[in-house]
């Protein structure tokens, strides 16, 4: 038996130029078989009628602190040390695995809503994370998350293997686990060498923050003379494959050797404004060739995971920074929240694109709503005019797991018992 979906405008992300056709996708299995004008279906088929929708890849969100969702809308208009220092890292001391697992569910459900299928996160008890993923239906990088000194990263080695063993390609490839040192103000030169050896011993990618704040790349300067980038080049990190986020001040020099060294960033321009960090030079990173990748941050420092939102941010505020209207157009944004999210966690040969073979991971958007009235650019329309709440239907490796916005793989009840239980205790520290 298939899935056939009827009568989409579909937006395939399979070339460097934007089209769009409508159209029928055939699904078997876990696999999209079928892309085409029209698609005979057999007797016992699912139809499902798509001909008020735009049918598209699942986004990717590909940075996050998926359980930071308890952490929301409770310190906010500060910059980023203040934020971590007196804020953050005050209530995250208090975070145990329960809660880790409820605001992890929390973050699937926004997710979910918002029309994502694969994210990458960086955060702590990792295994509840990837419990709560595997409920969801949707797939993720989990990262090995290292923060401190060369002694305490050696102590928790055996840790972060164990984590790998046990989730690394679970639910044939849904998980995969990645090494993520924190950044380089909160990780040591020997903590830092330690990760890139363990990404090298255990064949994953290395997630990091990289060059976010202007205080980042000042203070390594004057501790070493270098700019964070070449910080990291002269420690080996970039000997393996990495997806830096943020990167907000990256030198030309800077561009031209992540560009030479195959390094993917992610972009996280709401988190970027939000916290007064600057505005990441996007037209730059992709003039020089390097696959660009769009993230939300955490929902404490955004405070949402609205994928829709971040497109909308990423290309108008990059096109006000340039003084260029071209500068990171529709297509090249929506390419980042799919095509790129898909390359930046080496995920390219199976989602980021809608065509026989790949994931059937793809989500339907209803263009029943006034903004998308009249519909004469679809990929502008997703990009200018969409909203997360447009999302009706969510497939994820050919599962449908929401259907009319009801997700069907999570009980949202418990899931808000969940967090509002954990949310409160982190009331209490100011």
């Amino acid at each position: 038996m298939k899935t056939i979906i009827q009568g989409a405008c579909i937006i395939p992300m399979t070339g460097d130029e934007p089209t769009s056709i409508t159209g029928d996708i055939a699904i078997q299995g876990d696999r999209i078989i079928a892309v085409g004008p029209e698609i005979a279906a057999a007797g016992n088929d699912r139809i499902i009628d798509a001909s008020r929708c735009i049918a598209m890849p699942g986004l990717v969100n590909a940075h996050t602190h998926l359980a930071m969702t308890l952490l929301r809308n409770c310190a906010d208009d500060l910059d980023l040390f203040t934020w971590l220092n007196e804020h953050i890292w005050p209530r995250e001391a208090l975070l145990t695995p329960d809660d880790i697992y409820a605001g992890s569910l929390l973050g699937l459900a926004e997710l979910i809503r918002g029309g994502v299928t694969t994210y990458a996160d960086m955060y702590f008890h990792q295994d509840e994370t990837v419990r709560a993923t595997l409920e969801s239906g949707i797939s993720a990088n989990i990262g090995a998350t290292i923060i401190g000194d060369e002694e305490e990263t050696r102590k928790r080695l055996p840790v972060l293997k164990d984590l790998h063993s046990r989730w690394n390609q679970a639910e044939n490839g849904r998980i995969r686990i990645d090494v993520a040192p924190h950044a380089i103000y909160t990780c040591s030169a020997g903590s830092l060498t330690l990760a890139r050896d363990l990404a090298a011993s255990l064949g994953t990618m290395l997630h990091i923050h990289l060059s976010e704040s202007m205080k980042e790349h000042q203070d390594c300067m004057q501790a070493h003379g270098k700019t964070p980038a070449e910080y990291l080049y002269d420690l080996g990190i970039f000997e393996v494959p990495v997806y830096a986020a943020h990167c907000v001040h990256l030198s030309r020099e800077d561009v031209s050797l992540c560009a030479k060294l195959g390094v993917r960033v992610v972009h996280n321009p709401t988190s970027n404004l939000k916290l007064a960090n600057g505005i990441a030079p996007v037209q730059r990173f992709l003039d020089a060739g390097i696959p660009v990748a769009l993230g939300t941050d955490g929902a404490s420092s955004n405070n949402n995971l609205n994928v829709f939102e971040e497109m909308h941010i990423a290309s108008v505020v990059q096109k006000a920074s340039t003084g260029d209207p071209k500068s990171l157009n529709a297509y090249d944004t929506l390419r980042a929240a799919t095509v790129g999210g898909a390359k930046a966690l080496g995920r390219e040969h199976e989602i980021g694109m809608l065509k026989p073979g790949m994931m059937a991971d793809l989500i339907l958007i209803s263009t029943d709503a006034p903004h998308f009235v009249p519909l004469n650019n679809p990929v502008s329309a997703v990009v200018y005019s969409a909203q997360a709440s447009d999302v009706a239907t969510v497939i994820a490796r050919g599962k449908m797991i929401m259907r009319n916005r009801e997700i069907l793989t999570l009980d949202m009840e418990e899931v808000y018992a969940r967090a509002g239980s954990s949310a409160e205790k982190l009331r209490l520290v100011r």
